[in-house]
């Protein structure tokens, strides 16, 4: 409301699409972003978005000026989750941690503070404390069998923690409490389950082609077979003769069978000719010598 009326709609009009976009192509979104934050960079709804935008591109350095300078504007506390595991990209989990034991998380509702625990679990095992995670998701929140929003990632989270620390059976125990919950398919709880249970996936597409390449294969090689069986080859050669063969065309020219014995004679009248002139010339020297 403290935009413009142009000025909002075209700064709106980047925001939702950087929501439409962050999950699928987190790429764009942060480019829609960074529109957005130069047209109206002293807006706390703009600015929290740029960061949200930086974050799922794993810009965490630029996402944790947005998201400060977000509750700077606000003075809201919402964001600092995100903040801290911000600190864990950077590579400064102990921030993390320092950050989960601050005032701040007591001010936040239940939903946050159950994201800072998640956030504060994971900085525990960047610092390959595997125990100490376990332990920090410990809560009223995991026993319980209530099912809200954050109930199927806390689970999973802690799943994923026991199977790291060797503990396969309750990890396998709490990954089916995860499917329970998890009524989206948020996770890949089914996936990790059916992995500990030894069930393997087969693509069925895959299959198909396979069987599909193997029937080539079989058809080039009989193809092979025929063009090397001689009575297969004869038999195509007297078809090919059959069909050239036509026997209303007078210019066909098939296999002709002569006997070497048959003689063809020629009669040439001029020769018969010949023959006289030369008995009349014999006829003409013997008078002479006469």
């Amino acid at each position: 409301m403290s935009l413009p009326k142009g000025l909002a709609e075209e700064v709106s009009k980047n925001l939702v699409m950087v929501a439409r976009l962050i999950d699928e192509d987190p790429e764009q979104a942060y480019a829609y972003s960074r529109i957005a934050l130069r047209l109206a960079s002293r807006v706390a709804a703009v600015r929290e978005a740029a960061g949200f935008a930086a974050y799922a591109t794993q810009k965490y350095a630029e996402a944790i000026a947005e998201f400060r300078a977000a509750k700077r504007m606000t003075g809201s506390v919402e964001l600092w989750p995100v903040i801290a595991d911000c600190e864990r990209g950077l590579g400064r989990p102990e921030r993390a941690l320092a950050m989960a034991g601050e005032p701040e998380v007591q001010k936040l509702d239940k939903a946050g503070q159950v994201e800072m625990r998640l956030v504060a679990a994971g900085a525990r095992r960047d610092m390959d404390q595997l125990d100490a995670a376990i332990v920090t998701l410990q809560s009223p929140e995991l026993a319980s069998n209530s099912v809200q929003p954050w109930t199927a990632r806390l689970r999973y989270a802690y799943a994923d923690a026991l199977l790291a620390a060797g503990r396969e059976d309750e990890a396998r125990e709490w990954f089916a409490k995860t499917l329970e919950a998890d009524k989206d398919g948020a996770t890949d709880a089914s996936d990790r389950l059916a992995e500990l249970d030894g069930v393997e996936f087969v693509d069925a597409s895959a299959d198909e082609d396979a069987d599909v390449e193997d029937d080539l294969d079989e058809d080039d090689l009989d193809d092979d077979e025929r063009d090397d069986d001689p009575e297969v080859v004869a038999a195509e050669r007297a078809s090919d003769q059959a069909e050239y063969y036509d026997e209303d065309d007078d210019e066909y020219e098939g296999d002709v069978d002569v006997d070497a014995t048959d003689e063809i004679v020629v009669l040439d009248e001029d020769e018969d000719e010949d023959d006289e002139v030369l008995d009349r010339r014999d006829e003409d020297q013997a008078r002479d010598k006469a």
